[in-house]
């Protein structure tokens, strides 16, 4: 498949997203002199911006790669709740799959930008499991979606905030592989070894090493791959996922796919960039990744295609979607 032949079909995707969303809130401005309260710089505010994250930023991706995202998630009933589903209304977002509770805040992730540098990051969320009522609503949503619209895939996008249960996952893997329908994960401690029977898991090194407690050596890229290689086996072996990912930050990534019934490994170095700041790169990936894949692109491809685009959007500051013309001119460009 081609490069232009690919972009064309994953136009065509519909991709369902369930998990933890947030708003990613900014303040830009300049530092020129250090607080005489503490040592720390002081911020002159120029500008302030609101912008959809976490599994919404994963939906933004697959906007902006040509496909539709359709979000499956739980808001709190709040002010920041409203924000976010303002945000989507101006994003033109399909609204049917978010849930508003009153036993819950939306999570705002707020940043500090001092001359083009992240400064400080200001949390306010919870992160408590749903609860069983919202669990059932959750569920009831998903099901709904499923029956009345054609999903080339799903993603399962894990932030540790509570949405992604055992329970969700449960059922929504078992309803994805009664539909035959592509199941992708980019998980997170808390959930790491719920995950089974899906297509394409993709853990960062170190969610890898905390997900299954091992010891990974990266002081050398063969003793790395030789541990990523012990430790994929490890997860087939417990989990039962067809392929495992792992991003390496400014070294690629790795895959290990079990689908033809043996481990077949793919290494694809990071192209050398001026990296700007990393926010945000996971969402890329899996993103791109599960189009490629969803659009019948093979392994190894797909894997080049996601690590072009978790590069292309850390030479960005702050959390941005991939920009899809760069990327289709750089998959061409590594093709030729």
């Amino acid at each position: 498949m081609t490069t232009a032949e690919l972009f064309k079909k994953i136009e065509t995707e519909r991709i369902l997203i369930i998990g933890d969303v947030m708003i990613d809130a900014y303040m830009w401005g300049t530092v020129t002199r250090i607080s005489p309260e503490a040592p720390v710089p002081v911020v002159a505010v120029t500008e302030r911006s609101q912008r959809l994250g976490g599994a919404a930023n994963v939906a933004l991706n697959v906007r902006a790669m040509g496909a539709t995202p359709i979000i499956c998630t739980v808001v709190g009933n709040d002010d920041y709740g409203r924000e976010f589903q303002e945000l989507m209304y101006n994003n033109e977002m399909d609204r049917r799959g978010v849930i508003a509770s009153d036993s819950r805040i939306t999570t705002v992730k707020s940043r500090v930008i001092g001359n083009n540098s992240h400064l400080v990051r200001v949390d306010e969320e919870d992160t408590h499991p749903l609860s069983t009522v919202e669990e059932d609503e959750l569920l009831s949503r998903v099901t709904r979606i499923m029956k009345t619209m054609s999903i080339d895939a799903i993603i399962l996008q894990d932030y540790d905030k509570g949405v992604i249960t055992p329970r969700i996952i449960d059922e929504v893997t078992s309803l994805a592989r009664r539909k035959k329908v592509p199941i992708t994960v980019d998980p997170k401690h808390r959930n790491f070894s719920h995950f089974h029977d899906v297509t394409l898991f993709k853990p960062n090194l170190k969610e890898l090493r905390e997900g299954l407690n091992v010891e990974i050596d990266d002081s050398s890229m063969e003793t790395l791959q030789h541990d990523l290689a012990a430790a994929c086996a490890k997860i087939h072996q417990t989990q039962h996922n067809d392929i495992i990912l792992t991003t390496l930050s400014n070294r690629g990534m790795y895959a290990c796919d079990f689908r033809s019934g043996t481990m077949e490994e793919t290494l694809v170095p990071a192209k050398v960039r001026s990296i700007s700041d990393i926010s945000g790169a996971g969402d890329t990936v899996i993103s791109v990744i599960t189009l490629a894949l969803a659009a019948g692109m093979d392994l190894k491809e797909s894997v080049r295609c996601a690590n072009l685009a978790g590069g292309i959007v850390c030479e960005q500051v702050g959390v941005i979607p991939i920009d899809r013309v760069r990327l289709e001119r750089e998959m061409t460009e590594a093709t030729e």
